[in-house]
Parts: C-alpha cells; sequence; structure tokens
C-alpha cells in the first residue's frame, strides 16, 4: 500500500509540477555555471547506497569546502539556491527518486554515508524503510540551515546535537509508521512550509 502510493504520489505531482520544474531548472542553469541538477550519494534502505537529485543550490566543487550548509551566511550558496532552500523547492526532483523507489514521499531523510557511519547499532534502525521526501525530523528542523548558521562549529552542532535528535524522530517514525501518520506528517510538512513562507 505504501508503495502504491509513493508511485501514485509522485507520478501526479511530477506531471501536475513539470510546468514549475522546468523553470526552476532554467533558473538554475542560467543563474551559474554548474547545470541545473546536483546528485550525491546518500544511504537508502538497507544500507544500500543510491544518487538522490536536486536542484543545484551550490557552486561547483562547493562539497569539498565540507557537506554542513550554514543558511544565509553560507558563500557557497547561489543567489537562485538561496530562494530554492528557503522554500525547499530544491528537494522536487526527489519525486524522481520516489518513482524510481530509491526513496518515499515520507520516511527518515537519507544522509550521506560519512554520517551513516557514526549510527549507533539502534540508530541503524531507521535503515530498515526507504528514506523520505519528508518527516518527523523534518518538520521539527525545518530551518536547520539557520539553527547551523548560529553555531560556531556547525559540524560538531549537526554530529554531537542534531543528528541524534534527528535520529531519535526517525526511529519514533520506523517503529509507529502507518498510511495515518504518513498523512499527518505531509500534512505537518505544508503547514510549517507555508508558516515559513509568511516569516
Amino acid at each position: 500500500m505504501k508503495r502504491l502510493f509513493d508511485i501514485v504520489t509522485s507520478g501526479l505531482a511530477l506531471l501536475v509540477l513539470l510546468p514549475l520544474l522546468v523553470v526552476l531548472a532554467l533558473a538554475v542553469a542560467l543563474g551559474s555555471p554548474g547545470g541545473a541538477f546536483f546528485r550525491q550519494t546518500r544511504v537508502g534502505r538497507g544500507g544500500q547506497p543510491f544518487q538522490l537529485l536536486k536542484f543545484r543550490s551550490m557552486r561547483p566543487g562547493s562539497e569539498a569546502k565540507g557537506q554542513i550548509t550554514v543558511g544565509e551566511r553560507d558563500p557557497r550558496i547561489t543567489g537562485v539556491g538561496h530562494f530554492l532552500r528557503r522554500t525547499k523547492l530544491d528537494e522536487l526532483p526527489q519525486l524522481i527518486n520516489i518513482l524510481k523507489g530509491d526513496m518515499s514521499v515520507v520516511g527518515p531523510r537519507p544522509e550521506v554515508p560519512r554520517y551513516v557511519a557514526l549510527y549507533t547499532a539502534e540508530q541503524r534502525e531507521v535503515l530498515r524503510v526507504r528514506p523520505g521526501l519528508t518527516s518527523l525530523a523534518s518538520i521539527a528542523y525545518i530551518n536547520e540551515n539557520e539553527v547551523l548558521g548560529r553555531s560556531a562549529d556547525p559540524e560538531r552542532t549537526y554530529v554531537e546535537e542534531v543528528m541524534p535528535t534527528k535520529l531519535a524522530l526517525d526511529l519514533r517514525y520506523v517503529r509507529e509508521q502507518s498510511l495515518a501518520l504518513d498523512l499527518r506528517i505531509i500534512a505537518g510538512t505544508f503547514a510549517r512550509l507555508f508558516q515559513g513562507s509568511k516569516d
């Protein structure tokens, strides 16, 4: 049932949002060198790596300077990228990941291998399910970049404070998952995004 929901939802969303996706891709490609899309290896269900898709929001070569981003003061983020990140529109290409089966609409957000290597045995339970486009942790940390931007050591703050808290929420999801919970998380995500757009 969950997989069918993912296929129908992502397929319909891609059809409805196609004009917007084309406009955003052109804006990213024309706004700075480097193409429209960003691909990054993330860890999926069962610990299997996959290529996560995003609209590119940073300048080429930015990953070499660290994977943690720090909100408005991060000089690696492009002008268009600031808008995409603030509105979360940079995540829309992951609808393709969902349609392919790499991801689900709702589930723990997928991490890069270097952070998954730090998981405890209990935390690795989040790898039992497909990672998601949104989650309880996504709602709680919808302004994560700004939180890290206030830290003197964003990498340490992420690893020692943010990531464990997010994983605790993800573990709760894995243990309580249901279609009803998924629908509540989707509704909560839209509510938080709408609230953020008015701030």
